[in-house]
């Protein structure tokens, strides 16, 4: 088969697209065809040298995909050779084969194209567990996402909305913020133009927000904890402002507030079975009704993949950009 492979850490260019050998499914895999695969932001730290994938997982980028099941490994039951589906990976996507553990394969929702389910794996397993499974949003209750036009963000506006909670979030410019607020966003912020932090607090009479979801880590970290609320919920899944940051513990005391920091990609199968059941469960018929869907901003061929980490890189897009075997 062919994939995307990275000989020396570099730009956009450093991806090739290679001969390399076929994947073999183990116990409890199945072999999936790749139809598509998402572009995220692990994949470009990847690219870059700064994060590797876990031992034992395909050494090719890409966290998300959607296929035809091809084989099946050992010990598989439940599902057939030539079942349409979408996985949560550890690496492989970018591929025209993975191989992926039943525990995370997902079936493609009803009324979603097969490319189009490559979008979802990745950021519904990670609103889910970081805005619902962890920091337990409830509706009524308001959320701030930060980088709302992202894939992350598009997914965060819709399943807070689908539950009955009250959007904010921050993104660059007029037109992202339009595709935020046809997506339900309520409270509307450019960060090049506004304070954030005084935008929340002036939207909720000075509550603040309940729950924060968060991409940018330091450089975000005192100002997300001033537009809390009592009791909030501050939730830190990426480090796009920096790693190292000053917390003021007497300031989360004050608001009895929480601060919680996860990655998913390198979480024992165990732990992301669970989310993708979790997500199965309570997302997969929000997309079947329509109230939630993938957003795709384009679509570009996966030997091109360094042409979607550019897009990435540049942040033009909104939602997810796509990789089609």
């Amino acid at each position: 088969m062919y994939a995307i492979t990275i000989p020396e850490p570099g730009g956009p260019e450093a991806l090739v697209w290679a001969e390399v050998p076929d994947p073999v499914p183990s116990e409890g895999e199945v072999l999936v065809e790749v139809a598509a695969a998402a572009v995220n932001r692990a994949d470009v730290l990847q690219r870059q040298g700064f994060y590797n994938p876990p031992p034992g997982a395909s050494p090719y980028p890409g966290l998300e995909c959607s296929g035809r099941i091809a084989a099946l490994g050992p010990g598989v039951s439940g599902w057939s050779v030539g079942d349409e589906v979408c996985a949560l990976l550890s690496g492989g996507g970018y591929a025209e084969k993975v191989a992926v553990p039943i525990g995370q394969l997902l079936p493609v929702p009803d009324g979603v194209e097969l490319a189009a389910a490559a979008a979802l794996p990745e950021v519904v397993c990670t609103v889910w567990s970081n805005v619902f499974m962890v920091s337990h949003l409830r509706p009524g209750e308001t959320l701030l996402v930060h980088g709302g036009a992202s894939g992350i963000g598009t997914m965060a506006i819709q399943l807070g909305k689908a539950i009955g909670a009250r959007i904010a979030v921050t993104a660059g410019g007029p037109d992202k913020l339009a595709r935020c607020a046809e997506l339900g966003a309520d409270i509307l912020i450019d960060y090049r133009e506004q304070d954030f932090v005084d935008e929340v607090l002036k939207a909720t009479d000075g509550v603040g927000a309940d729950v924060i979801l968060d991409i940018m880590g330091a450089k975000y970290l005192e100002r997300n904890v001033r537009a809390l609320a009592v009791n909030g919920r501050l939730a830190v899944i990426g480090l796009q402002g920096g790693a190292k940051g000053e917390l003021n513990l007497g300031a989360l005391l004050t608001k009895r507030a929480a601060v919680t920091a996860t990655s998913l990609r390198g979480r024992p199968a165990a732990e992301k079975a669970a989310i993708v059941a979790a997500v199965r469960e309570h997302v997969w018929p929000l997309i079947a009704d329509g109230r939630v869907r993938p957003v795709v901003d384009r679509t570009l061929p996966l030997s091109d993949a360094a042409e979607g980490h550019r897009v990435l890189e540049a942040s033009t897009h909104v939602g997810k950009v796509l990789l089609t075997a």
